[in-house]
């Protein structure tokens, strides 16, 4: 008999979402530590969707950690039902896209900066890894776990129903040229800023990053660039079989997880500040003078959706056992 779904990742969803829920229970009864409102760092509440709550909000929390864990579980039944997915993928969503904020990315693109900094002697302001990530932003990779399980549940539930059909190796190669292609306008932007030219703003606000800031600016769109190159990895045959010339890996499969987690992290994460650029953009607060600061960004979830099909696509495909571009089974 064909198995079912893997129930682990159902029962790990619940769990999460029973914890969870007990949290946002345990701050509207007044533990310390609600991640929004007045506690949260964001001066304005211009980042967070959730800024203006109060930790009485926590029993929306509970109510709906409750819903998501009785959506789990339900994910673990037999039986050809479309309603278990009506409700897991929304609840994903919100979990993965709605709740985080742009300041998941910033933590995620500047930590490998803070730790590069001391060697090259980088103030960086100041900047800390606690000023990278506090709680409230701490508390977002909380959230997002919870929906990439619940979205991991959902995924082998339609999968084992044949409702997967949609991530195809050709969707998969076209959504891969996508996401190594859009990254670069915004790498093209920081790279002539650093080199002093003010393509998409104006001269004054280039001499507001001669400090250094750009140098960083251009550091995190190279590390764009280099992740558009791994993501053509996803159709390629150094993305199945380690190439000659990593010495002690040479001719090894590459683990699908080793392409697959960071892949469908990364696609969280920009997708995610994309959508708060668009969202600043349509409250009318940039200038279209200065497009280079917040253009290229507004692209980002169209980057974030083309590496998630990409991803999901090169997972499918690789748990099916089948080769890049023929079809034959793996060796």
């Amino acid at each position: 008999m064909k198995s079912f779904t893997p129930a682990w990742r159902a029962h790990a969803t619940a769990l999460w979402a029973l914890a969870y829920g007990g949290l946002g229970a345990a701050w509207a009864l007044g533990l310390p530590g609600y991640p929004w409102g007045a506690s949260d760092p964001d001066p304005d509440g211009a980042l967070s969707l959730l800024a203006g709550t109060t930790p009485r909000f926590g029993w929306w929390i509970a109510a709906f950690a409750l819903l998501t864990a009785v959506t789990a579980e339900a994910l673990t039944r037999r039986g050809d039902r479309r309603a278990p997915l009506l409700l897991a993928w929304p609840i994903a969503a919100i979990l993965v896209l709605v709740i985080p904020d742009s300041r998941l990315m910033m933590g995620v693109a500047y930590t490998p900066l803070l730790l590069v900094a001391p060697v090259f002697g980088w103030s960086l302001g100041g900047a800390t890894f606690a000023d990278a990530w506090p709680w409230p932003v701490l508390n977002q990779l909380v959230c997002v776990l919870g929906g990439l399980l619940l979205a991991a549940a959902a995924l082998a539930y339609g999968r084992d129903r044949g409702r997967a059909r949609w991530f195809t190796p050709e969707r998969g190669r076209t959504a891969v040229y996508v996401a190594a292609a859009v990254p670069l306008v915004y790498c093209v932007t920081r790279w002539a800023w650093a080199l002093g030219i003010p393509l998409g703003v104006g001269p004054e606000f280039l001499a507001e990053g001669e400090d250094g800031l750009w140098l960083a600016g251009a550091y995190l769109a190279t590390f764009g660039a280099l992740g558009g190159v791994l993501t053509l990895g996803l159709t390629q045959r150094w993305g199945e079989v380690f190439p000659r010339w990593i010495p002690g890996l040479r001719g090894r499969r590459v683990p699908p997880l080793l392409a697959v987690i960071p892949a469908g992290f990364v696609s969280i994460i920009v997708t995610v500040a994309g959508l708060s650029y668009v969202r600043w953009t349509v409250a009318g607060r940039f200038s279209l003078e200065e497009w280079g600061a917040w253009l290229p960004e507004c692209f980002w979830p169209v980057w974030g959706a083309a590496l998630a099909t990409a991803t999901v696509s090169y997972h499918l495909r690789r748990r099916d056992g089948t080769r890049v571009r023929t079809g034959e089974p793996a060796a």
